[in-house]
């Protein structure tokens, strides 16, 4: 064989293997951006379409343009806001310097600024707010969906309780968990807001159950030969957990994780509207309440954002899912 035919035959292979490396990267193009813009687009159309000939006793149901408006008009109010906050801490800081000139041995306060929460302050709160109660209920589901997954006798003793509990309206927690935060939590300075224990705890009593039974079904699912190797290698309970139950039950676990935190967004949100606790729930309520021609658009935004942010939370917990769990080709994409 020549030089020449070889050399030839190179240039063929490497021309198959870039042809073969753009044919991927187009696919994958059209597959991360192409489909999900075009599906967006169509959803953006049928949207205007179907705006455009809904009339409501406020005025026409706003469409993408006054939706992305009333979005631009709720930052400018939020920056608007934080001026007003810079300012008077400004005034506030000069005026006690004043007064320290002139006395140094005087007492200054330093007031907090209690100007209007702004739409962005409400999406902070209810993070916040999902994010303490998500956390109370995890620490309470995993390990006793573990138990419950090791021990049969456990799990029927607790089965009950958690089918009874488990279809109850988050709604039906509300007054229940009001109540009780109101009667317990007594403090003449308290480092929670009754309204924030109020909302997280009944993310949390919503959130318990999903986890629950995940892991109790993964645990409970782990193959026989892995328990019967940690009895041969005669491995501590704590050491069996951590080694073979926990790493072989982590894609139920996250599954349960996922749900459950679904569930705590949405709930928040209705017990924020229901309760009118600070967060988005409140923000929704109000601009109902308050009647405007711009409500509707603003309520438009919230509903978008509470969507957003739901995706976001899932994509976490799915990443946080893909960095622990040892089988990466069990994680759904």
């Amino acid at each position: 064989m020549s030089a020449t035919s070889t050399v030839f035959k190179i240039a063929q292979v490497v021309d198959l293997l870039t042809v073969s490396n753009l044919r991927l990267v187009f696919d994958r193009i059209i597959k991360m951006l192409a489909l999900p813009g075009f599906g967006v687009l169509v959803f953006l159309m049928l949207w205007q379409l179907v705006a455009n000939n809904i009339i409501t006793s406020l005025g026409q149901f706003p469409g993408p343009n006054q939706v992305w408006e009333q979005s631009n008009n709720l930052v400018a109010e939020h920056q608007r806001e934080r001026t007003k906050e810079a300012l008077f801490y400004e005034r506030q800081e000069k005026r006690n310097a004043k007064k320290l000139a002139k006395n140094p041995d005087a007492v200054v306060k330093v007031r907090a600024y209690t100007g209007k929460a702004t739409f962005v302050d409400q999406i902070g709160t209810s993070l916040l707010t999902v994010a303490f109660g998500f956390m109370a209920a995890t620490l309470v589901a995993v390990p006793l969906g573990i138990i419950c997954g090791l021990s049969e006798s456990v799990y029927r003793c607790v089965n009950p309780i958690i089918q009874t509990f488990k279809p109850v309206s988050p709604l039906a927690w509300l007054p229940l968990v009001t109540m009780v935060v109101s009667a317990l939590y007594v403090s003449d300075d308290p480092y929670f807001e009754k309204a924030f224990l109020t909302s997280a705890f009944t993310v949390a009593l919503c959130c318990l159950w999903p986890t629950v039974v995940n892991t109790t079904v993964g645990v409970a699912s782990i193959d026989r030969d892995l328990i019967n190797v940690g009895r041969v290698l005669q491995l501590s309970t704590s050491v069996h957990i951590r080694k073979i139950v926990i790493p072989s039950a982590i894609p139920m676990i996250f599954t349960g994780l996922r749900l459950s935190l679904a569930t705590g967004w949405m709930v928040l949100i209705a017990a924020e509207m229901l309760a009118q606790n600070p967060g988005l729930g409140k923000f929704i309520w109000d601009e109902f309440q308050n009647g405007s021609s711009n409500s509707l658009g603003r309520i438009m935004v919230a509903v978008l954002v509470i969507g957003v942010i739901g995706f976001i939370l899932d994509s976490l917990m799915l990443a946080v899912q893909k960095h622990v769990s040892w089988d990466k080709q069990a994680i759904l994409r």
